[in-house]
């Protein structure tokens, strides 16, 4: 199944020879897929308070950009082309969705971000543009039409809510159709139009700033870090300028900032916790019937347990990090939790510490019974 999704490529020559460094075009990557959910049914999903959702209008230097949830009557007031729906996070509400994603595996799951679905009448795009991440873009429905440049200008439109290209210059062309599949490496200018309405699936990744991830290390130590002692200057002299920070005083603030230190292990850490923290806007919920520890322990031996599709459960030396949060398992628990992190689902039977453990998971509404 790898080797139709890549294109007859193995996962190894792909990474190799096409991750990060050159687009590839796959024909029927996924043999009969027509998609996921109906236009009507992604309507219903933007509609939703909890599902991020956006409608693109526009062409040329006019663009439009309305944020969900939205009404059926502002469908119902769309012309019949040039008009995009946005749905992120697909793999979020929809278990096939879910489904999708994990084909996806041969990437890091550190890596992986959503599944997003859009919907476009004739002529709908978002425009010229470039990703900073990798993405594969799958089709479902209908037909689009994509082009795209290896070109170095990626300045952008001015006063326009969208990242638009200003000068795209097209390189490559082709239609995709149901099943088709293009990736793209960061940076490589893109343009789709839809040519009869369709639906496009895009498998992005995580791809954080040296800012963003600066910026996170420095809230982790924060919430981390412990330093002890006060300013002391009990060899105080008089100084000409009462005005002036002496040097005295800027010696000692430096070498207290110096005591400011990290290792691999405080690096391995902050990454496991930034790394499966959820988005700002994913939340999660206790489960509508919650169960006894009993009758969850009963249950979970019998048919298994799998992540909620919101959860992200990873590890590095010993280590494991779910949402956000840490944690050092015992040592018989330790080979079924990474093939849990793997697998996103696991198979009974499990020790009474771990059914313990994936309880107050259950509880918190980050791991499920496993009905499938």
């Amino acid at each position: 199944m790898l080797k139709t999704l890549l294109g007859g490529l193995s996962p190894t020559r792909f990474l190799r020879d096409y991750w990060h460094k050159r687009p590839l075009l796959i024909r029927n990557a996924v043999p009969g897929f027509g998609g996921l959910l109906s236009p009507g049914e992604m309507q219903e999903l933007a509609a939703r308070d909890d599902v991020e959702s956006r409608l693109v209008q526009g062409s040329g230097t006019h663009w439009q950009l309305d944020h969900g949830p939205f009404k059926k009557s502002d469908f119902k007031r769309l012309p019949k082309t040039g008009w995009t729906l946005l749905v992120q996070s697909l793999n979020h509400v929809l278990p096939e969705a879910d489904a999708l994603l994990s084909r996806f595996d041969f990437v890091p799951h550190a890596r992986l971000d959503d599944l997003m679905v859009s919907y476009a009448v004739p002529g709908g795009s978002v425009g010229p543009h470039f990703d900073s991440y990798d993405v594969f873009l799958l089709q479902g429905q209908g037909r689009r039409r994509w082009q795209i440049s290896a070109q170095t200008d990626l300045t952008q439109l001015d006063d326009v809510p969208l990242k638009i290209l200003r000068h795209f210059k097209s390189e490559d062309e082709w239609v995709l159709g149901p099943g088709d599949m293009l990736y793209l490496p960061p940076h490589v200018a893109h343009y789709g139009v839809a040519e009869d309405a369709c639906m496009t699936y895009s498998i992005g990744f995580r791809a954080p700033t040296v800012d963003e991830l600066a910026q996170g290390f420095l809230m982790h130590l924060q919430d981390t870090l412990t330093l002890e002692g006060r300013y002391t200057d009990p060899d105080l002299r008089l100084q000409t300028h009462p005005g002036e920070i002496g040097r005295s005083m800027l010696k000692q603030i430096e070498d207290m900032i110096a005591r400011i230190q990290w290792d691999k292990r405080e690096i391995a850490e902050f990454a496991g916790r930034y790394l499966s923290e959820p988005k700002p806007n994913v939340f999660f919920g206790a489960p509508d019937a919650p169960l006894s520890l009993a009758a969850f322990s009963k249950l979970a031996n019998k048919i298994g347990v799998v992540l909620h599709p919101k959860s992200r459960l990873l590890f590095t030396r010993g280590r494991f990090f779910i949402n956000g949060e840490a944690f050092t398992p015992a040592a018989d628990e330790t080979l079924m939790l990474q093939q849990l992190a793997d697998r996103r689902r696991l198979a009974p039977p499990f020790p009474a510490s771990l059914c313990e453990r994936f309880y107050d998971w259950h509880e918190a509404g980050w791991l499920e019974i496993d009905i499938e």
